[in-house]
């Protein structure tokens, strides 16, 4: 391997940079850098993560809007009313670990199995999960023991006692109870693990990145640096060209560039550099360097929608992350997995043109496997320029379908004895919205992100897909995408823990080729 250097020119050179300090970037650089004598460059646009909000878990909604969130918006939505919606994504070291509500659930099994990928079945992605994560008292077929990350439900001194009231509610309306989703059983209703330990956010930058950054000169952390474009020679990823300080800067990678922005920005950055469809980067005023027709496109979200109560008496101060509890289910019993959710929230959760009390509470409904499938595209050439992020919401029938009976869902368990003492009367979409017109109507305006977007640097050997199951870039050399971009399809719960595992995978298959090196 080659050394860290920096020629007469300001050039940098390593052997890998990795673009994107993000759930899977940091992951990325701490392994790679394991190994003294290979060097890495992290490069991240954000600033370091010092924000006090970012470690205090009931602040995480503080954090949007601010210097750590990108703050993007989407296009007008036909499937919202033409709604804009906000689009928060993490824009410091730890990416959105460091500013999401720290929901930590894998996924079902058929959710990987489903990828059609090899090398990316549940049985093979399984050791990854349990190598990232420390687990005391876990199964050890499922949980793992010396990992990095410490996920675990609300402790009982700190949990909010309307999560216990949801698990109640749901086995009272004849749903089964999970002990833990992320072991044997990964749906029912249960306490799903947090990514709080000892009171704080375990963002990757926090469980990774910071325990090792100090003590590791062959690791360079560039913050305030945003890539401009890839650097390519012929058919060669060779660098990245980036903005830090006031100038333009080039990095030479000896080895491989490693983009980890995430499911808007890894796309972005690919197309900013002629690597997408040529016709749309002609368009946009890129010279083409590599017709790549899938880049950008599979864009898929969680939708989600909250069905809001108003408390009848007043709710305690969440100590956590305002969500402690879940339930998976499926909407036809034919399914191999789930493919909806509720998150119930001690908070009420709406768009902010929709009202509701302060004191109250919300049933999250979700659509976990979408059909609805929209694009991230270029408004011009100039980096500084946002995206046109389309997420398409509501466009496939059958996502709108499912949405309107999770609702139903949603008020079976809210009417449930057990929130009895707790449910005053219903917000939103309110008693009046009882058919399916009027509840298809609410969703029109209700319907939102759930902040978990994938897809767009598409995993998989077809015409559309963009890296193959190596996640090296399809016909470029020297170039890997390795961040939620690549799933082919969404996992059926939060999307963090899978794009962990991604990192932590992704940092074999360049070690080690395909082959596992799990110590």
């Amino acid at each position: 391997m080659t050394t860290e250097t920096t020629r007469q020119d300001g050039t940098l050179h390593h052997d890998y940079i990795i673009v994107g300090a993000g759930s899977a970037g940091c992951v990325l650089a701490a392994r790679l850098s394991e190994n003294p004598d290979t060097t890495v460059l992290l490069l991240e646009s954000g600033p370091e993560d010092t924000r006090p909000e970012i470690g205090a878990p009931p602040a995480w909604p503080a954090l949007w809007g601010t210097e750590v969130d990108y703050a993007y918006n989407t296009i007008p939505q036909p499937g919202t009313s033409g709604l804009r919606h906000d689009w928060p994504r993490g824009h410091t070291l730890g990416g959105s670990s460091s500013i999401n509500a720290m929901v930590f659930l894998r996924g079902h099994p058929n959710d990987f199995d489903s990828w059609n990928c090899s090398g990316w079945d549940y049985e093979s992605v399984l050791p990854y999960f349990k190598r990232m994560e420390t687990v005391e008292g876990g199964d050890p077929r499922f949980r793992g023991a010396d990992g990095p990350m410490r996920p675990a439900p609300a402790s009982p001194d700190v949990a909010n006692p309307l999560s216990e009231v949801f698990l109640r509610g749901a086995a009272a309306a004849g749903f089964p109870l999970t002990a833990d989703f992320n072991g044997a059983c990964a749906e029912g209703a249960g306490w799903h693990d947090l990514s709080i330990s000892e009171g704080t956010r375990q963002s990757t930058a926090r469980a990774y990145l910071h325990p090792v950054r100090a003590g590791r000169p062959n690791l360079t952390v560039l913050t305030g640096a945003r890539a401009r474009r890839l650097l390519i020679d012929g058919m060669r990823c060779t660098g990245v060209e980036f903005d830090h300080q006031g100038g333009a800067v080039s990095a030479y990678a000896g080895a491989e560039v490693i983009v980890s922005a995430g499911a808007v920005d890894s796309p972005r950055l690919l197309l900013l550099s002629g690597v997408g469809p040529a016709a749309e980067l002609e368009a946009a005023g890129i010279e083409v360097l590599h017709d790549l027709p899938g880049v950008g496109r599979n864009l898929h979200d969680h939708p989600v929608c909250g069905v809001v109560y108003e408390a009848a008496q007043p709710l305690p101060v969440g100590q956590n992350n305002h969500a402690e509890t879940s339930m998976a289910w499926r909407s036809d019993p034919s399914l191999a997995g789930p493919d909806m959710q509720v998150m119930f929230i001690h908070l009420p959760f709406n768009p902010p043109h929709l009202e509701a009390p302060a004191n109250g509470f919300t049933f999250g409904v979700a659509v976990m496997v979408p059909e609805s499938r929209g694009s991230i595209r270029l408004a011009g050439p100039d980096p500084r320029t946002a995206p046109l992020i389309d997420p398409n919401y509501l466009a496939a029938e059958s996502d709108l379908r499912r949405m309107v009976e999770g609702i139903g869902v949603a008020r079976e368990i809210a009417a449930t004895e057990p929130f009895a003492p707790w449910r005053a009367r219903e917000v939103l979409p309110g008693p009046d919205a009882r058919d399916a017109k009027a509840l298809r109507s609410f969703l029109s305006t209700a319907a939102a992100t759930y902040f978990h977007p994938v897809g767009t640097c598409m995993m998989g050997s077809g015409s559309e897909s963009v890296v193959d199951p190596e996640l090296r870039v399809h016909g470029l050399d020297g170039l890997r995408v390795a961040d939620a971009s690549v799933m082919p399809r969404v996992v059926s719960v939060n999307t963090n823990a899978a794009t962990i595992m991604i990192g932590e995978k992704a940092a074999d298959l360049i070690r080690h080729g395909a082959g596992p090196w799990l110590s």
